[in-house]
């Protein structure tokens, strides 16, 4: 991306909308904005790439998706959004993924057959045992992690399927992490669920397409660039700038000053080209940036306790070591989740199953092997080298390569990726989501970050479809917050198949049909997980 330096500052400059952040939701909201004809400015941190934890990594012409990016969604707009942006470069994928224990490789979703097979009868029989223990005697009430999993599949299955590489995402014990986090990926999905859709899945389609009675998480495809999901949105970003929007890459903001009297922002922010501070003056704020880090930014300050709320939110980080070696075929999934609790990689990519386009030369192939840690562990603060042997060695002994294979590498990092479900987390949103509300009104918070909620790419998207919408009409119609609050996992169904706005998740037609009831009664059912 090119860089703006910011020479046509001279006095302070009016804009109508200043977005924070040049991921998926970002964009797409400064995007949405300047076809309409509303002035627009971005300002990304990143010197290098737009697109977020959505960026295309690359690297002596290999290109590397961070965290992997299914390009799928209920809703017609986001559908309608990615092929109005890359149209033709978007290939339809088979999904493909699978789960390692014990020196095999299980289906993921579970197929029923195969599961039992390779677990061995003695291992089934206990399985299915616990299982129904979990339905005749649940574990009430419903709190942590554990407590769902174990519920819907007994603690046995939790304990082969989920418990390892749960515990190596969140660095943190199952019983530790909230019941929300288990509620919005996996909802639907049960032990029984699971044997239905493997013995009747073919049985599920009306004859129109329709799959609504597939659970959760179980689409069989997707669409995706062909070079990655960077391409996406370094398209975006240059549409974007050609309808007269203007993106900063390597900005940093320093100060967010809020005049209550006329409703405006000033923006201080200063950026790698220059170094100098540069100041905007917006009528509207749009952040994806971390509300940890937000707060401290805001002028005047926001009370202590919300100020606490921030800095008690947590994020987890994590890096890949990309590996490049010989094709040999040896696994053709998107990726694979790796429940062994002794190696410390959490999932393995293979890129040239996204895309061949991915890997530049047809005979070789690249890994990435992701490993889930925090800022300034000993993980993260690792030497680059040592994490390269690390990952050799690692894939060698999961019989994926041989080590003497391996031709090159490299170690991408990547801060605040996921935002942390535990237990204090929702009273902590709460808190600081009461607060910015009623004093910036004209400050919106969209995307995973800015929201701390773990949203999908779509989810993010739509937060900030809902926010232009609620900038153009000049009042805030749509809750974004309610993107996403059911808890409801996205996968399943017919992509675009909701038309409406109220097609992604709980979003409401407008603020005022989400009645004070019904956010009274969601809001005791998720303090009651929380």
């Amino acid at each position: 991306m090119s860089v703006d330096n910011g020479a046509e500052f001279g006095a302070e400059k009016k804009v109508e909308t200043v977005v924070i952040g040049a991921g998926p939701a970002g964009l797409t909201a400064a995007y949405l904005l300047a076809k309409k004809g509303r002035s627009v400015w971005v300002l990304e941190a990143d010197s290098k790439y737009v697109g977020g934890i959505s960026k295309t990594a690359r690297y002596k012409d290999f290109l590397f998706d961070i965290g992997g990016h299914r390009f799928f969604s209920k809703s017609q707009q986001v559908e309608d959004f990615w092929t109005e942006i890359l149209g033709k470069d978007l290939l339809h994928r088979p999904r493909s993924s699978r789960i390692y224990y014990k020196n095999k490789l299980f289906a993921y979703p579970l197929n029923a057959t195969e599961a039992l097979r390779k677990l061995g009868l003695v291992e089934s029989l206990l399985c299915i045992l616990s299982y129904f223990r979990a339905k005749l005697l649940p574990i009430r009430p419903v709190v942590s992690f554990r407590d769902w999993v174990t519920n819907q599949f007994g603690r046995r299955l939790f304990r082969i399927f989920f418990e390892t590489y749960t515990e190596k995402v969140w660095g943190m014990r199952c019983e530790e992490i909230s019941a929300d986090w288990a509620a919005q990926r996996i909802r639907g999905l049960s032990l029984g669920a699971a044997i239905r859709n493997a013995f009747f899945k073919t049985k599920s389609r009306n004859p129109s397409g329709d799959r609504s009675g597939i659970v959760k998480t179980l689409i069989d495809s997707f669409r995706y660039p062909r070079q990655g999901p960077g391409m996406m949105w370094e398209e975006c970003a240059r549409r974007t700038q050609s309808l007269g929007a203007k993106i900063l890459m390597g900005a940093r903001v320093n100060r967010l000053e809020y005049q209550e009297a006329s409703r405006t922002w000033t923006i201080y922010f200063q950026t790698q080209a220059n170094g100098k501070e540069e100041s905007l003056i917006a009528d509207h704020l749009i952040s994806s940036a971390p509300i940890s880090e937000l707060g401290q930014f805001l002028k005047p300050q926001i009370s202590l306790k919300t100020y606490e709320a921030t800095q008690t939110l947590r994020y987890r980080d994590f890096l890949i070591a990309v590996l490049i070696l010989k094709d040999r075929q040896l696994f053709p999934d998107n990726w694979i989740y790796i429940h062994d609790p002794h190696v410390k990689v959490g999932r393995i990519q293979n890129f040239k199953s996204w895309s061949a386009e991915m890997v530049p030369d047809p005979t070789l192939c690249s890994y990435g092997l992701e490993y889930f840690c925090s800022e300034g562990d000993e993980l993260w603060d690792r030497p680059d080298i040592q994490l390269l042997e690390m990952a050799k060695t690692e894939l060698e002994k999961l019989s994926l390569a041989q080590a003497a294979e391996i031709l090159d590498g490299c170690i991408v990092r990547q801060k605040k990726a996921y935002p942390v479900y535990d237990k204090n987390y929702f009273t902590c949103v709460q808190v600081i989501k009461s607060e910015l509300q009623a004093r910036f009104p004209s400050l919106h918070l969209v995307g995973r970050n800015g929201l701390h909620r773990y949203n999908n790419q779509d989810h993010s998207m739509m937060t900030a479809m809902l926010t232009v919408e609620n900038i153009l009409k000049g009042e805030k119609v749509y809750d974004v917050w309610m993107v996403n609050e059911d808890a409801e996992y996205h996968e399943d169904g017919k992509a675009g198949e909701n038309s409406q706005w109220i097609g992604l998740r709980s979003v409401p037609k407008s603020v005022a049909d989400f009645t004070s009831e019904n956010r009274v009664a969601a809001d005791l059912r998720r303090s009651n997980k929380a």
